[in-house]
């Protein structure tokens, strides 16, 4: 592995690292209650979620990243597919609240963890459909 190797690695991986980060971070604005705070406090069900979340931003980026040549397409892609799947759980959590009655943030804050589990699964599903389309 030649210096040029390395240096496109810890480029790509810092690059992922930080939006990652700033994806995390925007999602957190649009979550009705402090998803660190409840972490702090052991909310299992806000841990659950988090977590979650975590990995389907990871699993978009790491698909965008492996099937993109350059770097500012693969955050481009990620960026974009982190929109639609903030639309698309908007959508199914406005479905959800008017069909089955189901609040799946405040179920989460509660620390019911199978509102959390639920909610996190949603990006989990949202993140292997949009990379599929990748």
């Amino acid at each position: 592995m030649d210096f040029n190797t390395i240096m496109g690695i810890l480029v790509w991986t810092g690059s992922g690292a930080i939006l990652l980060f700033i994806l995390m971070f925007v999602d957190s604005l649009f979550t009705k209650y402090k998803d660190f705070e409840e972490v702090k406090a052991g909310n299992m069900a806000v841990t659950t979620r988090l977590v979650l979340k975590l990995l389907a931003q990871g699993y978009i980026l790491s698909v965008s990243i492996g099937t993109s040549n350059n770097l500012l397409d693969a955050v481009m892609v990620s960026i974009i597919s982190f929109l639609i799947l903030l639309v698309l759980e908007a959508i199914v959590r406005v479905l959800l609240r008017l069909w089955a009655k189901l609040e799946l943030d405040v179920g989460t804050q509660q620390g019911k963890v199978g509102y959390g589990l639920f909610a996190g699964s949603l990006h989990m599903v949202g993140a292997l459909i949009i990379t599929a389309c990748l």
